[in-house]
């Protein structure tokens, strides 16, 4: 079972992170490129509001690629299995890092932002399977904790591109290029240890009807001697689904069924993007700044906040035995929190010497408490508040509202910056408020639960108290 989400991790929710990460080191050489090749193609200067135009659309094509991976991930999970899934994506990482290694010596950004896309695309097909997937060959006493292989592997990929993109590594001048198309390592990767993997046993029975694959599938991943217990619930899943082909999208938001389970996971994963997060790593080189750390200096603190985040998942597989319900609803409580106590630091910075240093610690406990809450839980939630037949139109739902969040915070969130200064986190830690009392009054505990347990959880809210 950890074998597996190591290999299905490290082609999926890995590359997320790792590309979000290893943009921000090679800016100034990314700049100095479009500059040279545009003066060479077309023998003037690039103007600075062209330039920043083409910036930005190299830094946020990324999303809209990732918009577009997670409309397409369920459909390649239901037709090529989550595992085939997975290893089709590989081919689109392998190519947009061919694309985005050769635009720096054939002269072409164009390749580059092409190269974005495709790994956006890559990015998205991940974030929407690898969680499906893992979620479904769990056994339901490890689900919470093996499901945080999720964001272990986020978190793992953004420490790892803070280290390569440093300049004494890849980030500087020279490698630049060589930084964009490592994406392809981990591609490579998971093509090569993947295969080894049974597909996911619930696929096979349930989307398939294939018993017998789906019996070899459940004896490599749960033993022998423990398969016929998780057998059963699956048979008992697929008996009460009675054939019940995959949805798409758009009938949950038809299925009463599933209305409040749709509407939970639309306000996690909105949430969950807008939840600050961006504002802390926007706000961390003005603390530690403030805190007396050398500038040069700073892009080595940062990786502390790498750290932070990889550690919090990591301890997250232990604590998720606490259960679910209470990780989330805590640890936007905990955000919430340090929202306040940070917007008072930042006020009074200048009034005591020791002031900054709390903005410090509110910085580093905001995103311990946001990987502990949020960031780790809001995906196991996604794959274990829906049975098989929705499941996958479920996380495109997710994936969309997502992307679409993660684009608008890049959009709005400098002229919120600018706007309101320090006083942005009051925004923020009233969302993290209403995120916690709307999940404390609707979200049941989901741990050690057979997905139609879960299911039934959510019947009196769906149907009225009276169903």
């Amino acid at each position: 079972l950890l074998l597996a989400v190591c290999a299905v991790g490290i082609g999926g929710t890995f590359q997320y992170g790792y590309n979000v990460s290893i943009i921000n080191a090679p800016t100034q050489h990314i700049h100095k490129f479009l500059n040279e090749t545009w003066s060479s193609r077309y023998q003037k200067e690039l103007s600075p509001d062209l330039l920043t135009f083409l910036w930005s659309v190299i830094a946020s094509i990324f999303s809209l690629g990732g918009l577009c991976g997670a409309l397409m991930g369920g459909s390649m999970a239901i037709r090529l299995g989550r595992k085939g899934a997975l290893l089709m994506n590989n081919a689109v990482a392998i190519l947009a890092s061919i694309l985005m290694g050769i635009s720096f010596p054939t002269g072409l950004f164009e390749l580059l932002i092409a190269g974005r896309f495709l790994i956006g695309i890559n990015s998205g097909i991940g974030l929407c399977v690898q969680p499906l997937y893992i979620g479904e060959f769990a056994p339901k006493h490890l689900r919470g904790g093996l499901a945080m292989g999720t964001s272990i592997f986020l978190t793992g990929g953004i420490l790892t591109g803070q280290i390569i993109g440093l300049r004494e590594l890849l980030g500087g001048e020279k490698h630049w290029p060589l930084l964009l198309s490592s994406s392809c390592v981990p591609a490579l990767a998971q093509l090569l240890f993947l295969p080894w993997f049974p597909e996911s046993p619930r696929y096979l029975l349930i989307d398939r009807g294939d018993e017998l694959s789906c019996a070899k599938a459940l004896k490599r991943f749960h033993g022998s001697s423990e398969y016929r217990r998780e057998m059963e619930d699956i048979q008992r899943e697929c008996f009460a689904l009675d054939g019940e082909k995959p949805k798409k999208p758009w009938q949950l938001f038809t299925d009463r069924g599933v209305r409040w389970q749709l509407i939970t996971v639309i306000v996690m994963t909105m949430g969950q993007q807008l939840s600050g997060i961006n504002a802390i790593y926007f706000y961390a080189t003005y603390v530690f700044e403030q805190a007396g750390i050398m500038a040069e200096k700073i892009p080595y603190v940062t990786l502390g906040t790498g750290v932070c985040e990889c550690l919090t998942a990591l301890s997250c597989v232990r604590s998720n035995y606490v259960g679910r319900r209470c990780l989330i609803i805590g640890g936007y409580l905990l955000m919430t929190l340090w929202c306040t106590v940070l917007t008072f630091s930042l006020t009074y910075q200048e009034l005591y010497s020791w002031v900054p240093y709390m903005s410090m610690t509110c910085v580093f406990a905001f995103i311990l408490s946001f990987g502990l809450g949020p960031g780790g839980i809001t995906n196991t939630l996604t794959a274990e508040l829906f049975v098989q037949s929705s499941r996958p139109a479920a996380y495109m739902i997710a994936g969309t509202v997502s992307w679409i969040s993660f684009f608008t915070v890049g959009m709005l969130f400098p002229f919120i910056v600018n706007g309101l200064k320090q006083y942005c986190f009051v925004v923020f830690l009233l969302e993290c408020f209403f995120v916690a009392a709307f999940l404390f009054l609707i979200i049941p505990e989901t741990k050690n639960k057979s997905f139609l347990e879960i299911k039934k959880e959510f019947h009196k809210l769906n149907f009225g108290r009276n169903a």
